[in-house]
């Protein structure tokens, strides 16, 4: 590991920009910066912050009430809609909700933070927009990167007068390199690394530990090896010694995990997976982990509905709740259970790219219009599958696994998506490499 560091800045805001953050903590100095919640900060920042999550989270959980829920959530997206790509077009110009920022900047909004910083200048990674721009405005001493998070990415993510910045952009694929092209930021300031994972799940640039589960993972979602007769000779190829598909692992139930977002929405969801899998779930044919995150009200939730459906005094069990009390140590636990994860169902957030994991991504519905362009892309790299309705699950779930298609979507994200881009962003970072990847996909 690298002697150098960086300040790895995130904000406590949902789970997608932690995350994105999380694995760069072996690089970063003094652990993950919260811009809004670290020691110190001004109340008057703090409250500016506050406001905001707030506003958003209450925004996601209203969205799933009838009529007025969509009207409400309708306009904060297109608060923060995505144009269309086409036709190509100058979309330089600053938003209102941009133009909100930074004059709360230019008022002193984050210059603590920037301080601070600065008597001790480091590389500055963010994952979100607007600790960039703190950095930009109040003079910060050394280079300033930005992580973006989804697929494709809105007006927000430039800054006022993007053709000045010195922000370097480091993009999860080619669609965001051009979207942020069109935003009028610069071709050197954007660099393609793909979005950082997890590196306890890849195991270095040999990718032994990803090798491995996934070689376990196909057999598991392929019980009648229709797709490993298939293509054999390309899962050897890219798996090697790792991959034995006469291989039967009786002691491991088909594994789903289902994981709501930061704002605790589509609990209901899980609720109703569970039902629709209890006879499976009884008889141990099928593991179940709902993610609850940090949000103990989701965990209680989750708990009585176990309970309910008599699957809480099962021994091997078949329905594990995870839950933490910080969002680091989530983190850590909701990793090491992808390890033995066959099928993540989720919306398609940030989790979109943990489809390089070699890992299928079972979509519920999307939350906003970053979402919608992220599980486009998980279509067009054949990674990501929409769910059918999911008090069926109990049908549908078996037909794909017995087609071989969600072992097919695996191999798809692991050949497809990117999953190095930790490693790309502390090249860029710490070593001044231009170290990126060829994206195939536009999208």
């Amino acid at each position: 590991m690298s002697d150098k560091k960086a300040y790895v800045v995130a904000v406590d805001m949902g789970y997608g920009h932690q995350r994105a953050a999380y694995p760069l903590l072996d690089i970063s100095e003094g652990g993950i910066i919260n811009a809004n919640k670290y020691a110190g900060i001004p109340s008057s920042d703090k409250r500016k912050w506050e406001s905001g999550r707030k506003f958003y989270e209450t925004i996601s959980r209203l969205k799933f009430l009838p009529v007025i829920g969509e009207t409400i959530f309708g306009l904060m997206d297109y608060l923060q809609r995505i144009e269309p790509f086409y036709p190509a077009r100058d979309l330089s110009a600053p938003t209102l909700q941009l133009k909100g920022i930074y004059g709360m900047i230019k008022h002193g909004w984050g210059s603590d933070l920037i301080e601070r910083l600065n008597k001790k200048p480091l590389p500055l990674i963010s994952s979100f927009f607007t600790p960039a721009y703190f950095a930009e405005e109040h003079n910060y001493k050394e280079d300033v990167y930005l992580i973006c998070c989804d697929a494709d990415v809105a007006r927000a993510w430039a800054p006022l007068y993007p053709s000045k910045s010195r922000i370097k952009y480091l993009v999860p694929n080619r669609r965001v390199k051009e979207r942020l092209g069109l935003y009028g930021i610069r071709e050197d300031n954007i660099f393609i690394t793909g979005f950082p994972l997890p590196k306890e799940n890849i195991g270095g640039k040999t990718l032994q530990i990803l090798k491995n589960s996934l070689a376990n993972r196909i057999s598991h979602l392929d019980p009648r090896g229709i797709y490993q007769k298939k293509y054999e000779r390309t899962i050897k190829e890219f798996l090697g010694a790792n991959f034995n598909n006469n291989k039967t692992d009786f002691d491991h139930p088909l594994t789903i995990t289902f994981a709501v977002g930061g704002a605790g929405a589509q609990r209901e969801l899980g609720a109703t997976i569970l039902e629709s899998l209890c006879r499976h779930l009884d008889k141990g044919q099928i593991r179940l982990n709902l993610v609850a995150g940090v949000r103990d009200d989701v965990y209680l939730y989750y708990q009585k509905k176990v309970r309910e459906l008599h699957l809480d005094k099962k021994v091997n069990g078949h329905v594990n709740i995870l839950y933490a009390d910080n969002k680091m140590d989530y983190f850590t636990k909701f990793n090491q259970i992808l390890l033995e994860t066959d099928i993540l169902w989720t919306k398609p957030s940030e989790l979109s790219f943990y489809a390089g994991l070699g890992m299928p991504i079972i979509m519920a519905p999307p939350v906003g219009a970053q979402e919608r362009f992220n599980k486009a892309w998980l279509r067009a790299i054949g990674a990501g599958v929409d769910q059918e309705n999911p008090k069926y699950v109990n049908e549908w779930l078996f037909d794909w696994l017995d087609s071989g298609w969600l072992a097919e979507a695996a191999m798809k994200g692991f050949l497809d998506a990117p999953r190095n881009g930790a490693y790309h962003i502390e090249d860029i970072v710490l070593r001044g490499k231009r170290s990126e990847i060829e994206d195939i996909h536009l999208l």
